[in-house]
């Protein structure tokens, strides 16, 4: 009897050890917190979006310090929470890396545009700077091939247009008023009928 009890207590002990060890490799064997979401723009039969060199379809979880690469004719959209939203141009490489809501990477092929982000989007690009972007700015890896940094002392042509629109109707309105001469010509004369007798 007492060895039977001596077999089942080191049986236990055996089997608290294994998956205590199974758990604790589990645990220091995960790549960190999960940042965000993949989502592939596109279709192609023969190339896929890659993470950190593996093939990835829309629906994966991104970590940080991760390598989203696109290829010739797929696109890519990282959904980071509240950090925001990256978009990925083909024939892109981008080394992304959140810290609560701060995001930065490296670029090193084609271009990414902001969508959304609570913070201004720290971008390293191949000639050695960092740019700092804004909501709707598009970063090139390489600046010399078409894509200027954003800078943000230049207003948008939407926000141009818009203040133009705006300044224009506020002319129009005043010129009414001072031409109007308070008159309020509505044509024509017109009959008052009193349901009173």
């Amino acid at each position: 009897m007492n060895s039977k009890l001596w077999i089942q207590k080191a049986l236990t002990t055996c089997l608290t050890i294994a998956i205590l060890a199974t758990y604790s490799m589990v645990a220091l064997a995960s790549p960190g917190k999960a940042i965000g979401e993949l989502i592939v723009t596109g279709s192609s039969n023969d190339q896929n979006v890659t993470v950190n060199g593996e093939a990835a379809k829309s629906g994966r979880t991104i970590f940080s310090s991760s390598t989203i690469a696109t290829p010739d004719n797929l696109g890519a959209i990282v959904n980071l929470g509240k950090a925001g939203r990256i978009s990925f141009s083909p024939s892109s490489v981008f080394t992304l890396t959140v810290d609560g809501e701060a995001v930065s990477g490296n670029l090193t092929a084609g271009s990414i545009t902001i969508l959304s982000a609570s913070q201004n989007v720290s971008v390293k690009i191949l000639n050695g700077d960092t740019i700092q972007a804004n909501v709707g700015d598009t970063v090139a890896a390489d600046p010399a091939a078409g894509q200027n940094p954003p800078n943000p002392n230049h207003a948008s042509h939407n926000d141009k247009l818009i203040f133009g629109v705006i300044l224009a109707g506020a002319l129009i309105a005043i010129l009414w008023a001072a031409n109007s001469d308070n008159r309020n010509e509505f044509g024509g004369s017109s009959t008052t009928i009193s349901p009173v007798r």
